[in-house]
């Protein structure tokens, strides 16, 4: 199909967001999520990879995340009662989500105990494509004859990608929300070698809510909300006490990845995609610019079917932002073209 921006402002993604809550207890009507820990082998390393499930009778859509904040404080964040899990399984969907090794509620790698500057990156997208293989994989077990969507977010699509080349026979449509994409080189590759992990912290992750977007408009939720976010995502990691000021230990891998791909550097051959795909964003989004998702969109040339939708009112963090509704709308509306197919 042709490129196309969709600018719209949806009703109910313009209301104010209500009182954010974490994954556990689910809007009424809906049965809680139910967790699953699966171990993933690295080398001579076991990393136990937690994920989580809202079943449904549908197809199974899973949730990858991006670089530095897991599954619950993305796809499983509730904002005005609802998260993306919770629509999904409304829909009738088999909703899943899954924490990379490193972050969340999943294990945390020997690398981690060492010094930053220790080990090579950790989680890099081939790694992290296998951690997300063995998720599908377990999917496929428990729903044989179900069709396996992924959404994937930002850093997350790289190893959807790679996922989707490597075995097509378990992803049935992808979805590329805010995807990270080869540049032409204009970013200087770095000399020095990336850490193994990184420390991010509230104040460094806050302002992301406004990055792109133009100055003379409010930031998208209010302050009380994303306060809410940031000490959830302090929680999240388990250390993030010990260290003054609080901070979360995230992989070094997602940011040298970035990096490689933003310095011209090939990571994926985004022309052995087959399964149809959608590119979707906000207008505002800074990481996929018009020329990222124009790039991403020509390469797709073996795609059984590919879409661009820019949705307006909404940056990078468009799934934590009102605009929402209008993400989730679209995707379930890509989604449910393949029961008709």
């Amino acid at each position: 199909m042709n490129r196309r921006e969709l600018m719209k402002l949806s009703a109910l993604g313009l209301a104010a967001a209500g009182h954010a809550l974490p994954l556990a207890a689910a809007p009424p009507g809906l049965p809680v999520a139910g967790r699953e820990h699966l171990s993933w082998i690295d080398d001579s390393e076991t990393v136990q990879l937690v994920l989580v499930r809202q079943p449904a009778r549908g197809a199974a859509v899973l949730y990858v995340h991006g670089a530095t904040f897991p599954a619950p404080l993305s796809a499983g964040w509730r904002m005005a009662g609802m998260s993306w899990l919770d629509q999904w399984q409304a829909a009738g969907l088999d909703a899943w989500a899954f924490d990379f090794a490193g972050y969340g509620d999943s294990g945390r790698p020997a690398a981690f105990a060492q010094a930053a500057d220790s080990a090579p990156p950790y989680g890099r997208g081939e790694a992290a494509a296998s951690q997300l293989l063995t998720v599908l994989q377990h999917i496929r077990r428990e729903r044989p004859d179900a069709p396996i969507h992924v959404v994937a977010h930002s850093w997350g699509t790289l190893p959807a990608r790679l996922a989707a080349i490597a075995r097509p026979d378990l992803v049935s449509r992808l979805v590329l929300f805010g995807p990270v994409v080869q540049r032409d080189g204009a970013q200087a590759a770095s000399s020095t070698r990336a850490p193994a992990w990184t420390l991010v912290t509230a104040a460094q992750q806050r302002p992301r809510q406004r990055t792109g977007m133009p100055d003379d408009l409010p930031t998208p939720v209010d302050d009380a909300e994303l306060a809410r976010w940031c000490e959830a995502y302090l929680d999240s990691d388990p250390t993030s006490g010990a260290r003054t000021p609080r901070s979360a230990k995230v992989p070094g891998g997602p940011g040298a990845d970035i990096d490689a791909l933003w310095a011209g550097t090939s990571l994926v051959d985004d022309g052995r995609i087959r399964q149809p795909t959608l590119i979707v964003r906000g207008e505002w989004d800074h990481v996929t610019t018009d020329a990222d998702a124009a790039r991403l969109f020509a390469a797709l040339t073996g795609a059984a079917d590919r879409r661009e939708v820019k949705i307006a009112g909404g940056n990078h963090w468009l799934h934590l932002q009102p605009q929402r509704c209008a993400l989730w709308a679209e995707t379930l509306s890509f989604l449910r073209e393949g029961e008709a197919a």
